[in-house]
């Protein structure tokens, strides 16, 4: 980092705070921090979404995963199309129809209130783990790195810019800024594409100089890293759960002005999928080409080409590109705490009469906490030495998938499924697949187990708490009704299911092209 790094970097947080502060003033005196008033718009929605699900540990490990393996890790990215229009046109429907603020609200209108707490306890607990801390976990190594400050003040750091424009504008700052962010992240990414294809010498230099299997998406199921079986059967409970039915990704289409913009906005988010391969992954892949000889570690595949390819002054730019991917994932999840704990728990069961502004005081001060338990948590975890923690998280999270995506499914499409078959596999069903994940991560001597693939191993866990669910629900002697909220009517768009028909030729006309 030089002089022009530092005034780039320094132009890029006065921007965002500009643009926070216009968007907070944008927001009607007294209205609400969490839904934008219904105001979301479907560029909002598509950046918002793309821009959680974006994060400098991402950018690192699909560099990474290019560079080791080509795209087929872009099966992720890609794949996911199917689970974003499931979203669209049968989800989101019955979430606006609803007019809920969360989706534990919804899934208590469906199951009751049981379920709703426990829903909620669980949502809370999954973004301080996973959106909050290991998020701040990875960005906060990349601040130390730069800064040179501990762990603390680096998660410090990005808190404060985050939790900033979450208790000054709520969700309408948090999408405004996050159109801005995500612009200059695929401005700068596509300037390294560029730059890498070039330094190569063209696509076509690319393709001779790299293994014929890196431009395949589906590999052999003997492939160990990435079999084409595993990934079809395991990726959709993974899907589901994470585009869905989890509040942080889903809340900017609870938030919509109407369905259609809700459908627009995530079939924007899919058009954007697309891009992951060629902005996150193609880099790996050239730093194969052009450094595969001499660079010993894949994870540094990412800074490698920025090292190596960029001038003084887009270096910063980067920094500011990997900042603004942290900034959107932790303001997009501290939203949706305090979303979730101010409406379910402390509204619904403490103050269900409060004023809007006592309800938006509450939600400020639960983004407070929030944020000082994802520091100490953070901390913790950076304290724990001689173990990838963060693998070792994300790999766990793939083992909670399983609980919410069999009680969204059986909620949404089985009209006989009872309350008490849902609290089972959130509860039981949640503490047996994380028992799973604990001995499939850390097997003790004594368990001799042949372990299938991490997403075979995902599926086989969702169908066996979706036959538990079945059958408890068949043999259940608590006759009680919940009906299934009815979708909303009104909105549905021709020019949202065209494009979508439109991204499906898309997908897969380039999985064909790609195997």
């Amino acid at each position: 980092m030089q002089s022009l790094d530092w005034l780039i970097l320094a132009i890029y947080f006065a921007v965002l705070i500009a643009i926070g502060l216009w968007a907070s003033s944008k927001r009607k005196k007294g209205g609400s921090l969490f839904l934008a008033e219904h105001s979301l718009r479907w560029h909002h929605i598509g950046f918002s979404m793309w821009g959680t699900n974006v994060g400098p540990s991402m950018l690192i490990a699909s560099a990474s995963a290019g560079f080791t393996t080509g795209i087929v890790s872009g099966n992720y990215a890609w794949y996911a199309f199917l689970f974003i229009a499931l979203l669209a046109f049968v989800f989101a429907p019955r979430y606006l129809g609803a007019n809920v603020h969360t989706l534990p609200e919804f899934m208590g209108l469906r199951f009751g209130q049981s379920t709703r707490n426990i829903l909620a306890w669980y949502t809370i607990i999954t973004i301080i783990i996973s959106w909050l801390a290991l998020t701040l976990f990875a960005g906060g190594i990349l601040i130390r790195q730069v800064f040179d400050i501990p762990m603390w003040m680096s998660a410090m750091v990005l808190l404060v810019i985050s939790a900033f424009f979450t208790m000054l504008g709520g969700l309408k700052a948090v999408a405004y800024t996050n159109v801005y962010q995500m612009i200059l992240l695929i401005v700068v990414s596509l300037v390294l594409v560029i730059v890498g294809l070039d330094r190569v010498g063209g696509i076509q230099s690319l393709v001779d100089k790299v293994p014929a299997d890196y431009w395949v998406m589906f590999k052999p199921n003997s492939d160990e890293a990435f079999p084409w079986l595993p990934i079809i059967l395991g990726y959709p409970v993974m899907g589901v759960w994470f585009w869905c039915t989890d509040q942080s990704m889903v809340q900017p289409v609870l938030a919509a002005r109407n369905l259609r913009e809700g459908q627009l906005g995530t079939n924007f988010t899919g058009w954007l999928k697309i891009l992951d391969v060629a902005l996150y992954i193609l880099p790996g892949i050239i730093c194969f080409a052009l450094f595969g000889d001499t660079l010993k570690n894949p994870d540094e595949a990412y800074l490698t080409m920025v090292e190596n390819l960029f001038p003084v002054g887009m270096v910063g730019l980067v920094f500011a590109v990997l900042t603004a991917c942290l900034v959107s994932t932790i303001g997009s999840a501290l939203n949706a705490l305090s979303t979730v704990f101010t409406m379910d728990i402390y509204v619904k069961r403490f103050r269900p009469n409060a004023s809007q502004r006592h309800i938006n005081y509450v939600g400020r001060l639960v983004t407070v906490i929030g944020a000082v338990t994802a520091i100490a948590l953070t901390v913790a975890i950076d304290a724990i030495k001689g173990l990838n923690l963060f693998n070792v998280f994300q790999s766990v999270l793939g083992f909670i998938a399983p609980p919410m995506s069999a009680v969204f499914l059986l909620g949404i499409f089985w009209r006989r499924t009872t309350t008490h078959a849902a609290n089972f596999a959130l509860t039981i069903g949640t503490a047996f697949c994380l028992t799973v994940g604990v001995l499939y991560l850390w097997p003790p001597e004594w368990l001799n187990v042949a372990w299938p693939h991490f997403m075979l191993l995902s599926f086989e866990l969702f169908v066996i708490l979706a036959v538990a669910m079945v059958i408890i629900s068949l043999t259940d002697g608590d006759k009680t009704q919940y009906d299934i909220p009815a979708p909303v009517r009104e909105g549905w768009s021709k020019l949202a299911v065209g494009l979508w028909l439109a991204l499906a030729a898309v997908m897969i006309s380039l999985y064909v092209y790609f195997n």
